[in-house]
């Protein structure tokens, strides 16, 4: 049957583990006979981060299809400038870059080589390519068990199969055991979407989780394309997952978008340096086969023993039962001399040879409990090693969750085997989006408001000039209202004169302009431009007019405020904030589900060795018992050899006979009436034995004979092939191009469009 990985995550950290702490472990305890309190050498599996001058981190974002056909591709590129260089070099095959957070250019210096000129600062681009992905995402889909396209599954019902496939085309090739295998780059696909419960019911996924709040359903799914060859691992015997795969019962079908992240950091940050120590796992490997041989082969001996102890306890029952029969004849013929002697004599031969048996099984009872107790004390010698190593294991997976909460920027109570459920249920309710929603509308409203406040004097003068320039125009137009009545006196009219007169046509259009321009004129004399600025400087510091500025000014703030709340970039970082804490709530969930996993096993860990310390003291209290047992056989049987002596002396004592064979029948109805009991635990503890060897061999065939043969003894092989996986991940820095003198980092993040029902 085929192993397949259940829970995906599970192979980063079982890998791990398998490489780490644990491996060393394992060897340890393998052979812990023949050590004494040395301590299993510790090996760290994560290599420390190394941090170059210039490091670009490069995002690449593909747009595709329902189906996964490429539509467009968009890279985002970080170039983080550790040491502030003000200029430097930068490769890269990309079109129609552009600076996307700052004002710094570049020139071209051949060979797609751009010198930028950064000015101490990080570079942020964009820009498009046309170039064959790394890995080709292939989304298919089924109805009702037959295949069917995105464009026509839209509005149906019915049984829906949608299958995620990933294709791993970057390679390189490498030196294994002196021949060139092809060697892939090793991504992992994390593929994710959100379902609506009342389209989709009876959701399952393969190789990834579930998580329903009633409402939707959020389905992460994880495969890793290639690394099946890259190990050269046979799939009979160990999957590694290279889909995923949803079934559901649709209605009225229709999906929003899926995204898909590949990552190969998982493997780039692997320590290969330490994995040559494990090259002696083969031969612990052997000697845990050959370990659990002796045990097989143990447990059936003690079985073996146990079914002659039953046998033989068959025997002592009928020994007591003619011992029973016998004494009741010499107690009812001890009134006939001649005949009760001769029948005392043949009930103590029977006693005799009864009581022998008897002390035969007792002391098989003995060896056999003594054996038992044994094998107990060994398995309750490896309980501290067992709780040890597993308490030991969950607080390394403690330590990574709290790395990964603190370079989350989560600033919570340091996860324990105790608190960190409590926790990580708060961080996960602290990380809901009605909460998160409200945080970032109240976090952009104060940042808001704090910057336009600090702009008050700002936009006072703004309020205040606007207010001179009416202000102005009113002052200016009394002011040559007052010239033109001096104008017109000066020819002996007044203002109405003047208009009846142009309008009987008696004031000519030249003597209008006359006036006019001797109006103008006095308009543009100093004294009246004086008498203007003076009255417009009076009128502006009234306190009309300054309570009007002041009133202005605090009615253009909340408006000034809520224009900026509404603009798209407040609006933007609004939406980033939720987007992060609806992935970091995802994250947290997904590290709580692990953590609860192994919880499970670690609480299981300590009740199985509690078990056993239990089972040891009751075959302690067993062994002591059955050598009680023997000793009172022991007595038993000199008893009847005494009888068996006596009986010869009967003749001469007929009455001392019966008054001693009503005691020895009184005793024997006694053991009688025990030797069912006896009967039973026998056959109890020689049921429990082989199901105790029944269970040894399953465990030793489905357990660790699938361990032996997932490595087929080859782990030094294994060992070459992980570390040539690491070497051809470190070497994948980039998509788009990197220049010499840079370290990078990328991935890929794939979007499907989103299937409306029609």
């Amino acid at each position: 049957m085929k192993n397949k990985l259940a829970k995906p995550l599970s192979i980063v950290l079982c890998g791990t583990l398998l490489l780490g702490s644990v491996g060393a472990g394992v060897a340890y305890a393998l052979n812990s006979d023949k050590q004494e309190e040395k301590e299993p050498e510790k090996i760290s599996i994560m290599k420390e981060e190394e941090t170059a001058d210039l490091t670009k981190d490069e995002t690449v974002y593909v747009l595709t299809g329902a189906d996964g056909t490429v539509n467009k591709i968009i890279v985002s590129d970080w170039i983080k400038n550790s040491v502030n260089s003000n200029s430097f070099s930068d490769k890269s095959e990309l079109t129609n870059i552009e600076n996307v957070k700052g004002d710094e250019t570049y020139t071209m210096n051949g060979d797609n080589m751009r010198v930028w000129d950064a000015q101490g600062n990080d570079i942020y681009y964009q820009g498009n390519i046309e170039k064959e992905l790394p890995v080709n995402l292939t989304v298919s889909y089924q109805l009702d068990g037959k295949k069917i396209s995105a464009e026509e599954l839209a509005g149906k019902s019915g049984k829906v199969t949608i299958r995620f496939d990933y294709t791993n085309n970057q390679y390189e090739m490498v030196e294994i055991d002196g021949k060139q295998e092809k060697m892939n780059v090793p991504f992992a696909m994390l593929t994710g979407m959100l379902l609506d419960n009342d389209v989709f019911t009876n959701v399952e996924v393969s190789n990834g989780k579930l998580l329903n709040d009633g409402d939707r359903t959020v389905i992460a799914g994880i495969a890793f394309p290639g690394l099946q060859s890259n190990l050269n691992l046979d799939k009979d015997k160990l999957e590694i997952p290279d889909y995923v795969e949803i079934t559901a019962d649709v209605k009225n079908f229709e999906m929003a978008n899926t995204v898909t992240i590949a990552t190969n950091d998982i493997f780039s940050n692997l320590n290969t340096d330490e994995l040559d120590s494990m090259d002696d796992l083969n031969d612990s490997l052997d000697e845990m086969t050959d370990a659990m041989d002796q045990l097989i082969d143990g447990s059936s001996d003690l079985y073996d023993g146990l079914c002659t102890l039953l046998d033989k306890s068959g025997e002592l029952i009928s020994g007591i039962n003619q011992l029973s029969d016998g004494a009741l004849k010499l107690k009812n013929g001890a009134g006939d001399l001649k005949k009760g002697a001769a029948e005392l004599f043949d009930g103590a031969n029977a006693l005799s040879d009864g009581t022998s048996s008897l002390v035969d099984g007792a002391e098989e009872l003995v060896n056999g409990a003594k054996t038992l107790a044994g094998g107990l004390e060994t398995l309750t010698a490896n309980n501290d090693t067992l709780n040890g190593g597993a308490k030991q294991v969950f607080g390394s997976l403690l330590s990574m969750a709290n790395e990964q909460l603190v370079a989350a920027g989560l600033s919570v109570p340091t996860l324990t085997i105790e608190n960190y459920a409590e926790v990580l249920n708060g961080v996960i309710a602290s990380l809901d989006e009605t909460n998160v929603a409200a945080q970032a509308q109240e976090i952009a409203r104060q940042t808001v408001t704090a910057q336009v406040n600090a702009q008050k004097d700002t936009i006072k003068a703004a309020v205040a000039a606007k207010i001179q320039e009416e202000v102005t125009a009113q002052v200016t137009e009394a002011v040559r209202a007052n010239v033109e009545s001096q104008v017109l006196a000066a020819i002996n009219m007044t203002k109405e004169q003047y208009e009846a007169g142009i309008e009987a046509g008696v004031i000519t259009a030249e003597q209008q302009a006359q006036i006019a321009a001797a109006i103008n004129a006095q308009m543009e004399s100093e004294a009246v431009k004086a008498t203007i600025s003076a009255n417009v400087e009076a009128q502006m510091q009234s306190d009309d007019i300054q309570a009007m500025i002041t009133a202005k000014t605090e009615e253009q703030i909340p408006l000034l405020i809520e224009q900026n709340m509404n603009s798209p970039e407040v609006q933007a970082q609004i939406t980033a904030a939720l987007e992060q804490a609806k992935s970091g709530a995802a994250a947290i969930s997904a590290l709580k589900e692990q953590l609860d996993s192994y919880n499970q096993f670690y609480i299981g860990l300590s009740q199985y060795t509690a078990g056993v310390a239990s089972a040891k003291d009751g075959a302690d209290q067993l062994y002591i018992g059955a050598g009680q047992l023997r000793d009172g056989a022991n007595q038993v049987n000199d008893g009847s050899q005494q009888l068996k002596d006596g009986a010869n002396r009967l003749k001469d004592g007929t009455a001392e006979l019966y008054a001693g064979m009503s005691e020895l029948y009184d005793g024997i109805l006694t053991l009688k009436d025990g030797a069912p009991a006896l009967l039973d635990g026998v056959t109890q503890l020689r049921d429990g034995a082989m199901q105790l060897s029944d269970g040894l061999k399953e465990f030793n065939e489905k357990g660790i004979q699938k361990l032996v043969d997932a490595v087929d003894g080859d782990i030094s092989g294994l060992i070459t092939r992980i570390k040539s996986t690491v070497e051809v991940s470190k070497n994948y820095q980039t998509f788009s191009g990197i220049s010499d003198e840079m370290s990078g980092q990328v991935k890929f993040i794939y979007r499907t469009d989103s299937i409306e029902a029609k």
